[in-house]
């Protein structure tokens, strides 16, 4: 199952020096997911400004439960960075440019 996590951050005062403080246990966090294959794609969320205000992800597990799993170990989450997580059952088509489905 692919799903796409749309996690924006609190809107707390001081939050973005608090992501970019958690930002390499984050990246890390990930990269364990990656080398497992769970990860098609991510990304930060910008505002106007070109400040980072959120992170989006498409990942690929076996089930809604393992995905939870991943929200619930998150960093931005352990350390209150993300504040609304949304998630949506996604259909990739296309991977690394190539048709898949």
């Amino acid at each position: 199952m692919q799903f796409l996590i749309h996690a924006l951050d609190s809107t707390k005062e001081g939050t973005l020096e608090r992501r970019m403080s958690v930002r390499p246990k984050h990246l890390e966090h990930v990269a364990g997911y990656r080398e497992n294959g769970h990860v098609i794609g991510a990304g930060g969320i910008l505002n106007d400004n070109g400040d980072m205000i959120g992170s989006f992800l498409i990942m690929e597990f076996d089930s809604r439960a393992e995905l939870d799993e991943y929200i619930a170990g998150e960093p931005y989450v352990v350390n209150g960075v993300w504040e609304d997580v949304r998630v949506e059952s996604v259909n990739v088509v296309i991977r690394d440019g190539q048709k898949v489905r």
